[in-house]
């Protein structure tokens, strides 16, 4: 679109004004075009550190699990220890109590025992106290172990919880930015080619004008010019040559002002059907499709259904322009040899399919500046109604249109 428009700047005449104009437009729809991709850009790259966030978070939610897995299995088995600790050392301290015993009675009765047996008890109650005191040390150490894993374990427990939390929630976060984001830059490319649709309105109405005002001044205009040169001559041919050769000219004159009544009629046709507001809607629909077919030599078909009854102004217009558009379309750019064009009239709406042969296109793929599907879609949405098109390459296109009755 910009290259045209620089296109035009440079290889026609344009006026210092049209050329503002453009730039303007260059200006504008090249700003449009890089915000928007900035735009792109800047959500591409929220949604790239987000997932990154997300990998780190799970990183650190299975190495929580691996260590909680790790620690566990650790907790089990001082646990095991413990247990054998505590039943070693009861076993211990019965015996420390027996030798405390025995060492009580050698000492009470030095007299009935050897030296050898009274260092022998001494020996056996100090050992026995002191392995008893290791086994005491030895629980307490496996006991603060314990105490220290089931902190750890529960710290990770807790950890493993907020990281499951925080994925939940970075997952919400990816689909806000996948979806409603880029809906959102979506909203943004409507109204850009909303905006670029109203320009190209305006563009077309100053298109408008200037081919009507050169279709006026080549046509009627020069017609009219030319009848009123042929009146005068009719009264000099009157008198110089005679009342025969003057209703000659009054023959050939009546010729002009047929072709010119008939550049005339063309030229409103054009603007606004007469048909439309005194036939109506099926009649002016019959009477296009069968002109269209005739002068582009090729097979249009037209059937109607339902009931013959009017339809309001704006109902009536509407489709029809929106017929003419799809029908145009089909003919200037599907390359279509077969049109079939179907309008259903039901008492609560309206339906229209146009379909054709042609070669059909990409429905995925948006093409830029495709203002007359925007026009269309414009149309539709004014009257609250539904458009559908269905296209494949080289398969056709089939365009259909619901309108309710609102009224």
């Amino acid at each position: 679109m910009f290259l045209s428009m620089i296109d035009k700047v440079h290889h026609y005449n344009t006026t210092p004004t049209e050329k503002r104009q453009i730039n303007e437009q260059i200006l504008i729809g090249g700003i449009e075009m890089e915000s928007e991709k900035n735009l792109d850009q800047i959500i591409d790259e929220m949604i790239e550190a987000v997932e990154n966030s997300k990998d780190d978070i799970y990183s650190i939610s299975e190495e929580s699990r691996q260590e909680y897995q790790t620690l566990s299995d650790q907790l089990s088995q001082l646990q095991q220890e413990v247990v054998s600790n505590i039943n070693e050392s009861d076993q211990l301290e019965i015996k420390v109590k027996l030798s405390r015993k025995r060492l009580a009675e050698v000492s009470n009765h030095f007299d009935k025992y050897s030296e050898v047996e009274i260092k022998e008890a001494y020996e056996q109650a100090h050992q026995l106290q002191s392995e008893l005191k290791m086994m005491r040390e030895k629980e307490k150490t496996l006991r603060q172990r314990r105490d220290d894993i089931e902190r750890r374990l529960k710290k990770l427990d807790q950890t493993i919880d907020k990281a499951n939390g925080l994925v939940s929630k970075v997952t919400v976060i990816l689909n806000y930015l996948n979806e409603d984001f880029k809906q959102v830059g979506e909203i943004i490319q409507d109204a850009n080619e909303k905006q670029a649709f109203g320009l190209r309105i305006i563009e077309a109405q100053e298109k408008e004008r200037r081919r009507l005002s050169r279709e006026i001044h080549d046509g009627p205009a020069q017609m009219l010019a030319n009848i009123l040169l042929r009146s005068e001559l009719v009264d000099k041919t009157f008198k110089e040559l005679g009342r025969a050769e003057a209703l000659k000219e009054m023959k050939s004159m009546r010729s002009l002002v047929r072709s010119s009544l008939y550049e005339v009629r063309r030229i409103i046709y054009d603007l606004r059907p007469m048909a439309l507001d005194d036939l109506g809607l099926v009649p002016t629909i019959k009477k296009y499709v069968d002109n269209m077919a005739d002068y582009n030599q090729m097979n249009i078909v037209f059937s109607s259904e339902g009931p013959s009854d009017r339809l309001p102004s704006k109902y009536e217009v509407a489709l029809f322009r929106l017929i003419q558009e799809a029908v145009q379309n089909a003919v200037k750019h599907a390359e279509a040899t077969t049109i079939h064009v179907k309008l259903e009239v039901k008492p609560m709406c309206v339906t229209t399919r146009i379909q054709d042969n042609g070669k059909g296109f990409d429905t995925d793929e948006k093409k830029k500046n495709s203002f007359g599907l925007i026009g269309m879609r414009e149309r539709v949405e004014m009257l609250d109604g539904e458009l559908s098109i269905q296209s494949k390459e080289e398969e056709g296109t089939k365009v259909q249109i619901r309108i309710p009755l609102n009224d």
